[in-house]
């Protein structure tokens, strides 16, 4: 690292548990984050000023007036712009040493095959169950930590899905494909501004940990906040051993 750059990431580098060491491998780390929304933007902002050397931006949509309310890396002057155009200016006006990839439409499962198997860490902000699910089974199949969140109405979600330790579940593990679960959406159902923002920078702080080796991630726990009383409750996820997805994967 150069003087600037030993100015600019001082504050991790004063830190013990990360130091020069964390931040070279921030330096050399790729991060995928699908969805550019209100969990992607947050997410992004903190994985771009941290240094995170490339970040592969997934959205299709484009900036509407609705998302300024809480997605906070888009400004008026963005509406109609690709979410991954206006991202990619942002961060870069943030941090014009990284690398940012866009990738302007709606992942499938064959694409995420690659885009997962080129990434370090994964971030899922989308905002359905058929993308978490695809982007899980890549995770799974490229052996990838999959950093998963989810934010509607006043409750928000955190979980990590790390399929290098072998007791560690999958995201089908706690929700699978099969199961009645409510699809609800921003868009029919609300969701309160700051908790999009407090789920999406606690999905960058697990990833960074991850890429820095240091800490203990959520593997096998999931986060559950309910923003109207400001509580936290924890619940451990076991491996399903007959889990469709992971169970062929070594334990």
């Amino acid at each position: 690292m150069d003087d600037m750059q030993l100015l600019r990431y001082s504050r991790h580098i004063l830190l013990q548990e990360l130091g020069p060491d964390a931040q070279e491998r921030f330096e050399q780390a790729h991060a995928l984050c699908i969805g550019m929304g209100g969990l992607g933007a947050p997410a992004a902002q903190f994985l771009a000023a941290a240094g995170v050397g490339t970040l592969t931006l997934c959205d299709a949509d484009r900036v509407d007036l609705t998302n300024l309310q809480r997605q906070i890396l888009y400004a008026t002057t963005d509406i109609g712009a690709l979410k991954v155009d206006a991202a990619a200016q942002r961060l870069a006006a943030v941090n014009p040493e990284i690398r940012i990839e866009r990738i302007a439409a709606r992942v499938d499962p064959t694409s995420l095959v690659s885009l997962v198997k080129a990434a370090d860490v994964v971030l899922d902000c989308s905002d359905n169950f058929a993308t978490r699910h695809a982007v899980n089974a890549a995770c799974v199949r490229a052996g990838k930590p999959l950093v998963s969140g989810a934010a509607i109405r006043f409750d928000g979600q955190v979980a990590v899905f790390d399929t290098a330790d072998a007791t560690s579940p999958c995201y089908h593990c706690l929700f699978g494909e099969g199961q009645e679960l409510e699809e609800t959406r921003c868009a029919t159902m609300g969701v309160f501004a700051p908790l999009v923002g407090i789920v999406g920078a606690m999905q960058a702080a697990e990833a960074l940990k991850l890429l820095a080796q240091v800490g203990t991630s959520l593997a096998g726990r999931l986060l559950l906040l309910d923003a109207l009383t400001m509580q936290w409750r924890e619940l451990r996820v076991p491996r399903d051993p007959a889990c469709p997805v992971c169970a062929a994967r070594s334990s």
